[in-house]
């Protein structure tokens, strides 16, 4: 119980050092409306509309993919204020203060979370207007927030490892792009699987951002079925907690070396 509070509390912080920051703010609303507005305009008369497996429209396909897309390089880049609190010797502070070292990891990774919920909700109201239409009802907005939440969580529990490992911004910077893009495009954020190689079908079976566009977009095209989308978010909750461990354990090792 003193864990969750303590979290709480961190997170609180944490959004209030994103407050602070009004570059921040103001790129978290703007850039998802520039994923969105741009890629639907730029993709919409690639003679993808007959793939769009059953949606009303390309941006209708588009806009849980975009979403997901979001969430995704949200929690990768997530580790960059884990490095930030480590140069201002502000993990030291804590750790000399009777914090839950667990709550302080888990501080980052919900408040990823919590970022990627509100771009989503933005998200989807630009989508509105574009025409996309949620089938899923209230039942499918939820699945939305819940995959956009795992999936910015579950990236972010191992950026932050990964930030206490290397503890420079220009590797973290060189490692989210490593990672980041393989993982984007081996997945179906802006393509359907009918026009994907083999190969790349077989790898996006495995894919933690494949599952999360696979439950948002069952959401949002075909509104279920809630089976297989409960499936998806299962896996990308098992991932969250198993990234949250290595990103706990790498802050014990931390720990140990200084």
């Amino acid at each position: 119980m003193q864990t969750i509070r303590q979290t709480g509390w961190m997170v609180v912080r944490q959004l209030r050092n994103l407050s602070r920051q009004p570059i921040w703010v103001v790129m978290m609303i703007i850039q998802p409306m520039i994923w969105l507005i741009l890629y639907g305009q730029l993709l919409k008369n690639a003679g993808l509309q007959g793939h769009s497996q059953g949606a009303g429209t390309y941006i209708e396909f588009l806009a849980p993919g975009i979403i997901c897309m979001n969430a995704f390089f949200g929690g990768m880049w997530s580790g960059m204020g884990m490095i930030t609190d480590l140069d201002r010797k502000v993990i030291d502070r804590f750790l000399a203060a009777p914090a839950s070292r667990l709550a302080i990891v888990l501080s980052q990774v919900v408040r990823a979370g919590i970022t990627a919920m509100i771009q989503t909700l933005i998200l989807l109201l630009v989508g509105l207007a574009l025409g996309v239409r949620v089938h899923g009802g209230a039942l499918g907005w939820l699945v939305i927030f819940v995959a956009a939440f795992l999936l910015a969580s579950a990236f972010a529990g191992f950026s932050n490892g990964l930030a206490l490992i290397f503890r420079r911004p220009e590797s973290m910077i060189a490692t989210a792009n490593m990672v980041g893009l393989p993982l984007m495009f081996l997945s179906s954020i802006l393509l359907t699987f009918a026009l994907m190689p083999g190969w790349i079908k077989a790898v996006s079976r495995y894919n933690p951002v494949n599952w999360g566009v696979n439950a948002a977009r069952n959401a949002v095209v075909y509104g279920g079925p809630w089976g297989t989308t409960g499936e998806f978010l299962l896996f990308l909750l098992a991932a969250m907690a198993a990234t949250s461990l290595f990103a706990t354990w790498c802050f014990r090792s931390y720990q140990r070396s200084i």
